[in-house]
């Protein structure tokens, strides 16, 4: 979508392209009020399709969540520096969908996790789910997201502009660009260190076997290799703007 594009995403009202256009309008530093309130407006009919279909529902919501962190990291920067980022940052209300009120956490665990909790390393179910989380979430847990999804923090990847058509070969390449920058693989001790994510949520992954899966698919470990896995530390430092070019 070039420039000229933007100002017709909210006249032709689809959720995929307001979600779309709010994102590429935070990475430009373009207003973004009017992709708010459209998004905002939106009614259950204009929502089918995030709701029923796989690729729609991913591109819409990743595009949400990353352009609700950076929304308030714009505005309210001293929620993330907080000590308690994980209530005060990652619970406050980021955007209005269909007149829900949502929160990063809602998002990302609610929506795109399929209703996990962000406790127990992605094996406990979510507590205090919403009418809206269950209405709207996914069936299953794509763990390709996390390597999409970007919180604020120097150790996230960078944010993309995800589109229904293309949604999983561009998961594919911010998976693997993600594995490439941040696994080493130390083949003569057989051990590979991996990003925090692959902890947090592990069970979305399928545990150490699904986690081993996935490096091996991607080409970071070899075909036959089953290493021991090792935690890298997560950076917090506030980093917003982390687009990829």
């Amino acid at each position: 979508m070039d420039a000229a594009g933007v100002g017709t995403d909210v006249a032709d009202g689809s959720p995929t392209a307001l979600a779309q256009g709010l994102l590429l309008a935070c990475k430009r530093d373009e207003p973004t009020e009017r992709y708010l309130a459209a998004l905002a407006a939106l009614d259950d009919a204009d929502l089918r399709r995030v709701r029923t279909d796989r690729a729609t529902a991913l591109a819409f919501w990743l595009n949400c969540y990353n352009a609700g962190t950076q929304l308030l990291l714009d505005e309210q920067p001293e929620r993330y520096e907080s000590p308690l980022r994980f209530v005060r940052f990652f619970g406050r209300p980021a955007l209005t969908v269909a007149g829900a009120r949502l929160s990063l956490d809602r998002i990302e665990n609610g929506v795109l996790r399929g209703g996990r909790s962000k406790y127990g390393l992605g094996y406990l179910p979510k507590l205090l789910v919403t009418s809206f989380e269950r209405r709207y979430r996914l069936p299953a847990c794509d763990p390709r997201i996390h390597f999409a999804l970007n919180c604020g923090a120097e150790s996230c990847p960078a944010i993309r502009a995800y589109d229904p058509a293309s949604v999983d070969d561009q998961l594919d390449l911010s998976t693997r660009t993600y594995l490439d920058a941040t696994v080493t693989y130390d083949a003569d001790r057989d051990v590979v260190r991996v990003p925090r994510v692959c902890l947090w949520f592990r069970g979305d992954f399928g545990g150490g076997t699904g986690i081993r899966r996935l490096l091996r698919t991607h080409g970071v470990v070899p075909e036959d290799a089953t290493p021991s896995l090792r935690y890298r530390a997560w950076d917090w430092s506030k980093a917003p703007g982390k687009f990829v070019d």
